[in-house]
């Protein structure tokens, strides 16, 4: 009887060695070391506020967080956040709550409604309202704006007066409100959340769309259930980049706005403040001790725009199933 022997066994296949060329890793480390210094930079600036913020609280006499006044210079001093606070949040909600939809409404008209031409006239004239300097925006608003909107708070206190927040204490007075700064922020953050809703909208596949239209759905209907869940993502996003522009804006608010230490629920009526009109006003009279304590407010509304831009992120990771990455 016979045995054969068993077939050879072939050698186990040996991985292939990648190769990683010189490019690859310089672009890599540069990469690396352009996140890592962006990390570094922002922390230097906390940092930094931390510092001068806690060497101004100490010296505090009085509530920082609940005090109306701001006086440093005081002896001792007494000065706190609450108005600030206040009417920053104030305008930028006011400033949200008009931009958002009208930008979101001309995104959608330049994208599903608008002939060719008159679509790309309207993103031109959009693009250049981006351009223009704040300080434009500022005279504009307190030399046409304010005068041009007496009657408008005139018609909002007398219909909508029982509300509180439309209630005007003195009709006659000029509307250097927070109302009114929330209108000109508007104005201004409108081209920022436009131009990234636009580009956002066109990236939706056109099959979404197609296929909608093709089961008999009208052109809103194509909006609302093809378009708006697809773009929700990327729209959220401009709507944070305007609301950080809107918290932080200066020499707009500073032009418009005629501020005290007054805290009030009627947004028609002058006074409050803001943290970066208040830091533009008080900056260039101040002494040491006086700007560790406007960057300390500058802290809280570095603090703010961290805590908008990381919910922000929390809003848009819960509905990543709408983004384009996974469409």
């Amino acid at each position: 009887m016979t045995t054969t022997a068993p077939p050879p066994t072939a050698p186990p296949p040996h991985k292939a060695k990648t190769v990683t060329r010189p490019g690859d890793r310089i672009f890599s480390g540069l990469s690396r070391g352009s996140g890592i210094f962006v990390l570094v930079i922002m922390g230097a600036i906390a940092l930094f506020l931390t510092i001068r913020a806690v060497s101004a609280i100490s010296k505090d006499h009085a509530n920082f967080f609940t005090t109306f006044e701001w006086n440093a210079a005081l002896t001792p001093p007494q000065f706190g956040i609450a108005v600030l606070a206040y009417g920053t949040i104030v305008s930028a909600v006011i400033a949200m709550a008009i931009a958002v939809p009208i930008a979101v409404g001309i995104a959608l008209f330049i994208t599903h409604y608008a002939p060719r031409r008159l679509g790309d006239v309207i993103a031109y004239v959009i693009d250049l309202l981006a351009a223009v300097p704040s300080i434009i925006y500022g005279l504009w608003g307190a030399l046409f704006l304010v005068p041009h909107l007496q009657g408008l708070n005139l018609w909002l206190n007398h219909y909508l007066g029982w509300t509180v927040i439309f209630h005007k204490s003195d009709p006659n007075s000029t509307p250097r409100s927070l109302f009114t700064v929330g209108i000109l922020l508007a104005i201004m953050i409108l081209p920022i959340i436009t131009n990234v809703s636009r580009e956002v909208i066109r990236q939706v596949p056109k099959m979404h769309e197609e296929a909608a239209l093709a089961l008999g759905a009208t052109r809103w209907e194509v909006i609302r259930m093809s378009v708006l869940p697809f773009a929700r993502s990327g729209i959220i996003s401009a709507s944070m980049l305007g609301l950080g522009r809107a918290l932080g804006e200066t020499m707009a608010v500073a032009t418009v706005l005629s501020a005290d230490s007054t805290l009030s629920a009627h947004l028609l009526d002058p006074g409050g403040g803001t943290f970066s009109q208040n830091i533009v006003a008080k900056f260039g009279e101040a002494t040491n001790f006086g700007r560790d304590a406007l960057i300390a407010s500058g802290l809280v509304l570095f603090v703010i725009t961290l805590l908008v831009n990381g919910a922000a992120r929390l809003i848009i990771a819960r509905r990543k199933e709408y983004s384009g990455a996974n469409a």
